[in-house]
């Protein structure tokens, strides 16, 4: 299993949320519903992405902006614009100045929503449960991440998202779904050669594969063909840090996504991960995600 295919192996988009927004500058709508990854892309014009603390980032035609929760930001046709929309949790709009609530009365049809005849049109999509991307993609990416896109990808988004045809909500979730699978491939692809390098490529599929099985960095470099501090090296030098510490990040988000199901006991996750018995996949969960698995299950999601 390639490194793309592993990060987006968990759940996929079920019930995002997506609109198309219009707007005529200025404008800028300050976003504040805190979910856990956001998907913008413009259909017309740009837009300045300012996420709190961070860097403002110009959002171009072709191009998609990945934001992940639960930060706050802004987008607006300018840096200075004020603030005139927020976005609250529960995706309702009201008016900065005055509190209005204006969800409905700017409501343009079907999931469309703004001024009548904007000249800049955003497409956004809100994955509003942290199961429906996969834990171990949410720790992998940057706060805010931009790239390119298929152009036709975002046409056909574009030309889909105000119709209202039954199954209409699966058609747009998955759409969503390839905007998010093409811009983090692009992004996997920058950062270099960790998936097509000789030693970790191997190293990671055989993690990605089989992660339940009791792996050490001998066994590991055994398999791979090469000694345990060549593979260690390597592993971290492209990677970022070390196999089992890698390993244990993968299990523990494999874990994550498998606790999201009230079905499966804790018991079962941790044969399925490869932990011994549910007290240590619980010690384990608490240490790095810093929430115990039954908090995570309340909704005690990590900010990480």
């Amino acid at each position: 299993m390639d490194t793309l295919t592993a990060l987006l192996e968990g759940p996929k988009a079920r019930s995002a949320f997506l609109i198309k927004s219009v707007f005529n500058p200025p404008w800028s709508v300050r976003i504040e519903d805190r979910a856990p990854l956001s998907v913008m892309t413009m259909l017309n014009g740009s837009a300045w992405l300012l996420p709190d603390g961070g860097e403002p980032v110009l959002v171009a035609p072709g191009e998609v902006a990945l934001v992940r929760g639960p930060d706050l930001y802004t987008v607006s046709d300018a840096r200075d614009t004020p603030v005139q929309i927020r976005v609250g949790p529960d995706q309702r709009c009201s008016r900065v100045d005055g509190g209005e609530d204006v969800s409905d009365s700017m409501a343009l049809g079907a999931r469309t929503w703004g001024e009548a005849a904007g000249s800049v049109v955003l497409l956004s999509g809100t994955y509003q449960d942290p199961g429906e991307i996969g834990s171990r993609l949410l720790t992998a990416l940057p706060p805010v991440l931009v790239g390119p896109v298929d152009p036709a990808l975002v046409a056909l988004l574009g030309a889909e998202i105000s119709r209202t045809e039954p199954a209409q909500d699966v058609v747009l979730n998955r759409l969503l779904d390839l905007l998010l699978i093409g811009v983090v491939r692009n992004w996997l692809a920058e950062r270099g050669g960790a998936e097509n390098d000789a030693v970790t490529g191997p190293a990671l599929r055989l993690l990605h594969d089989d992660p339940a099985y009791g792996w050490t960095v001998e066994a590991l470099a055994r398999k791979v063909g090469v000694s345990r501090a060549a593979l260690a090296r390597r592993f971290t030098e492209l990677v970022g840090e070390p196999p089992m510490a890698y390993l244990t990040g993968w299990r523990l988000a494999l874990a994550a996504d498998l606790l999201l199901d009230p079905a499966t006991t804790l018991a079962s996750a941790a044969h399925q991960v490869g932990y011994s018995s549910a007290f240590s996949l619980s010690t384990a969960f608490k240490r790095v995600r810093g929430v115990s698995p039954r908090e995570f299950r309340a909704g005690a999601w990590p900010a990480a």
